[in-house]
């Protein structure tokens, strides 16, 4: 087995990277929503608690509801106390963090409100140190986008009011519902903010299993030259959750999942995967070899979505040994819903690289397991000599586990003890926890203290959504058009619907079981 044991990680020593940004301004639009208790205090707070921010770092609430400072900041209080990763808080941190949180008033389409937030941050400026260094985080429905930021550009924000200063925006996915609304919303973006102003934020990108994969592939001289067509049979892709709506199902009828995940999270995933090693390790070259990627997936036309793409709709079943309900049935759910909580697809790359290597991606609700992996499944060796020792002997086959027990696994092949020849499939393991010995940070923790450094890498750029969208869109256009689906059509538990495992094994394949 090939497992780390180590006490304290030598691994760890010399790794602490001091990032420390300038004293700058987080104003939260949307700062009363469940995102901003649950996901970005809780990842504030950690970055304070480890040194990674300044003490004159500071947070405005911009929010309609009347709460005032001190109820805002006795609500983020109880946030980072049921969410953050670092339980429970330290009172010395917490004080001096508490310091710089401030609460305002406001509706999103009201010019004075935004006048007197420019007033406000010229205050926090002379007070706290923060030299005009703005982030506006757009925390909101993205039905609020377009207003708030011609709001921002109209009272003067989107442009440094210092020297040293300057103003960046980040913007929370669904980044459009379609082709059209993403060109629209980017053109209205573009009207207030320079692209590099503009962080496209997709959490996923700030895991530290996600951001291994680059890492994985191109320091180590061992894989790169087999990562291609000529070794590797196909690419799996699997990103599942077992649990259902948790109230969200009046969004998930508008949404569905490919919009809610494959338009972000696994056509991230499919980039990172498949790209060129890119120039250099900065922003616009790891971007643009991502890019390169989507532009070269082969576009599926219309008439034959169904033969690519299969969607799902789960039914009542049981999930851990727990009856739960169907998809129609959820608190909110529209009971003749058309929205999918499953997709499955089949995708080629029509590069040198990959040339026709099936990509298969999938997503749902209520399936069996939370998991997240990338499976690389090679081709198998073409002259087996130990044929009858191995009938049944499996492919190599790496896996990148993204979550949960994250880490590195690789299928081999070896010789069971004794005096014949056996030969039987083994695994070895690679566990971040186990090696490294700390707890990892949250997401949100990286993707906030990039945008403060100015980072942009991992964050998604216009046309990398672009391209995503227009692979897409035609999927959600052939829907559309066609007749209602037979939904459900998946038993809540199962791996989806039969057409899903009818997508790979007609091509000789199956769905790894994770």
């Amino acid at each position: 087995m090939w497992i780390e044991t180590l006490e304290p990680s030598p691994l760890r020593e010399g790794l602490r990277l001091e990032r420390t940004p300038e004293p700058c301004v987080m104003v939260i639009f949307g700062a009363s929503g469940d995102l901003t208790r649950r996901k970005l205090m809780p990842a504030l707070y950690n970055l304070s608690r480890e040194r990674l921010i300044p003490a004159g770092f500071t947070v405005v609430g911009f929010a309609r509801r009347p709460i005032g400072t001190d109820g805002f900041r006795a609500a983020m209080l109880d946030g980072i106390n049921q969410f953050s990763r670092s339980r429970p808080v330290q009172p010395a941190v917490w004080e001096t963090f508490a310091r710089g949180i401030h609460y305002h008033q406001s509706d999103f389409s009201d010019p004075d409100g935004f006048h007197r937030l420019r007033t406000l941050l010229e205050t926090i400026d002379r007070e706290r140190g923060t030299g005009g260094r703005r982030i506006f985080y757009l925390a909101t429905p993205p039905s609020a986008y377009p207003e708030i930021v011609r709001q921002i550009g109209a009272a003067g924000l989107a442009q440094p009011s210092e020297p040293e200063g300057w103003a960046r925006i980040i913007v929370e996915k669904p980044f459009g519902r379609d082709l059209a609304t993403a060109l629209e919303l980017n053109r209205q973006i573009a009207e207030v903010f320079r692209e590099d102003q503009v962080y496209r934020i997709d959490h996923y990108l700030g895991k530290e299993t996600v951001q291994n994969i680059l890492v994985f592939r191109f320091a180590n001289g061992i894989f790169e030259p087999i990562w291609d067509r000529r070794y590797v049979d196909h690419v799996q892709i699997t990103v599942s959750e077992s649990i259902g709506m948790e109230g969200r199902a009046r969004y998930y009828d508008e949404t569905g999942a490919l919009r809610d995940m494959v338009q972000n999270h696994l056509m991230q995933l499919l980039s990172l995967v498949a790209m060129e090693p890119p120039v250099a390790f900065d922003a616009d070259a790891v971007r643009g070899e991502k890019v390169k990627v989507l532009r070269a997936i082969r576009p599926i036309p219309p008439s034959e979505v169904d033969r690519y793409v299969v969607r799902g709709q789960y039914g009542p079943g049981s999930v851990g040994a727990e009856d739960v309900p169907g998809y129609r049935e959820e608190p909110g759910a529209n009971p003749e819903s058309r929205a999918e909580t499953f997709v499955a697809m089949k995708l080629f790359i029509d590069n040198w690289r990959w040339a026709d290597t099936p990509f298969y991606l999938r997503t749902g609700k209520r399936l069996p397991r939370r998991v997240s992996e990338i499976a690389i499944q090679f081709k198998r060796a073409p002259h087996l000599l130990f044929r009858r020792a191995a009938e049944d002997l499996e492919p190599n086959v790496l896996v990148l586990r993204i979550q949960p027990n994250e880490g590195i696994s690789l299928r081999a092949a070896a010789k069971v003890p004794g005096p014949t020849i056996q030969i039987r499939s083994i695994t070895m393991d690679f566990l971040y926890g186990l090696s490294f010995g700390e707890e990892q940070p949250e997401a949100y923790e990286r993707l906030l203290l990039d945008c403060m450094l100015g980072d942009s890498t991992l964050f998604t750029r216009s046309d990398e959504v672009e391209a995503a969208w227009r692979l897409l869109t035609p999927m959600l256009e052939a829907w559309e058009d066609g007749p209602p689906p037979d939904f459900p059509n998946y038993a809540a538990g199962t791996w989806g619907p039969e057409a899903a495992h009818a997508l790979i094994e007609e091509d000789g394949r199956r769905w790894r079981r994770p």
